[in-house]
């Protein structure tokens, strides 16, 4: 049996719903509550795959600044001496 959310059930019956059809209103509605908590952890996983991508290509900005530079610095003394 799906999750319902009662208060919900109780409103839509007190506002004149026929009981089973406030109960498959509460359940379809929970039914989409647990698919969006789904979805925000799969949007948090992403934040956090993206913050650890983020930190992984400056390291490598870094890499290829360095790499340049020790190039550069071979390449000029190199041919300036």
């Amino acid at each position: 049996m799906a999750l319902e959310l009662g208060s919900l059930r109780e409103a839509l019956v007190e506002a004149g719903a026929s009981p089973e059809k406030a109960r498959q209103a509460a359940a379809e509605l929970a039914s989409y509550e647990n698919r969006f908590d789904g979805v925000d952890h799969a949007l948090a996983d992403f934040r956090t795959t993206m913050s650890e991508l983020k930190g992984e290509l400056n390291l490598l900005k870094w890499m290829i600044g360095f790499n340049l530079a020790m190039t550069l610095a071979i390449l000029w003394r190199v041919f300036l001496r």
